[in-house]
């Protein structure tokens, strides 16, 4: 085995694992990707014979390549005046669980509400925050990528960690109990049962889409009461909707024609919706495998 190919097997093994801090990094599966492959390149071109965790160095620089990249994607806005955040890939796996593929990315329960959230913050504290509080990479290595102290990449891992507690809920362990709670919803929604609704729901309920439609400036709607009425008037528009686990919770991927319209992620908080998550970028939506769902 010559050196080249002895440091490709290497990296291999530690693919999986940079998907995942790229994935929550970035939001995007394919941009994920991309960051994997720049770090393979970088690993390539490097002299990594003093290196002695490697797994540490490539998380490290997948996380400077993120950072550039989250940096450049805030530069091409066209619109400076946009509030809407950008929703994050979903990641669809069947209700029987998740696919083997997706465990890794989805080891820390990184729901679609939490990568919502991560998407608001600025690209320092969003990798302060990710490569120390879900990847526990100390902050002496975080530090040099983002030029700062230790202690100055603590601040910012802090800093987001405040956003984060204070606007992504934690979702219930109870997978059964979550899908109950999804079909009840559904099925309210769908006989305009309005009271029904507002009981199934947090007050504080955010509701989020990438759907201009009637929604408000940035896409929220916020409390029970709004996103209950929401709920009718979409239900009436819907198609069929199909069970799904949503980046590991209870979820919904509307169809119609056979193609997929929307994808819906709950999170399910003390036995309550406190956060609805909805895709219905058509784009996006035909770029999603849905294979998972046959049979």
């Amino acid at each position: 085995m010559d050196e080249n190919e002895f440091l490709a097997r290497r990296f291999e093994t530690h693919r999986t694992h940079l998907r995942a801090v790229a994935y929550r990094m970035l939001g995007s599966l394919s941009e994920a990707d991309d960051a994997v492959q720049e770090a393979w390149l970088k690993l390539h071109r490097s002299d990594t014979s003093e290196v002695e965790n490697l797994a540490g160095w490539l998380t490290t620089v997948v996380g400077r390549v993120c950072l550039d990249m989250l940096r450049s994607r805030a530069t091409r806005r066209e619109d400076p005046l946009e509030e809407r955040v950008r929703l994050p890939d979903p990641i669809i796996s069947s209700v029987d669980g998740v696919d083997p593929e997706h465990e890794a990315l989805l080891a820390d329960s990184v729901g679609l509400a939490l990568l919502v959230v991560l998407e608001a913050l600025a690209p320092a504290e969003r990798l302060a925050f990710v490569l120390h509080d879900l990847f526990a990479v100390p902050f002496d290595e975080i530090a040099p990528v983002l030029g700062r102290t230790p202690a100055g990449a603590r601040q910012l891992a802090s800093r987001a960690r405040r956003r984060v507690r204070g606007a992504a809920p934690t979702p219930d362990p109870d997978g059964a109990k979550q899908r109950e709670i999804v079909d009840a919803f559904l099925a309210a929604a769908r006989q305009g049962d309005f009271d029904a609704l507002v009981a199934l729901l947090d007050p504080d309920v955010v509701l989020r889409s990438d759907s201009s439609g009637t929604l408000p400036p940035g896409g929220v709607v916020r409390g029970a009461a709004a996103v209950a009425g929401g709920a009718i008037i979409g239900a009436q528009l819907a198609g069929a909707a199909r069970p799904a686990l949503v980046n590991g919770t209870a979820g919904v991927v509307g169809m119609a024609g056979g193609r997929p319209i929307s994808v819906l992620a709950f999170t399910i908080t003390n036995g309550r919706i406190a956060s609805i998550v909805i895709l219905s970028d058509r784009e996006r939506l035909d770029q999603l495998d849905l294979t998972v769902l046959d049979g």
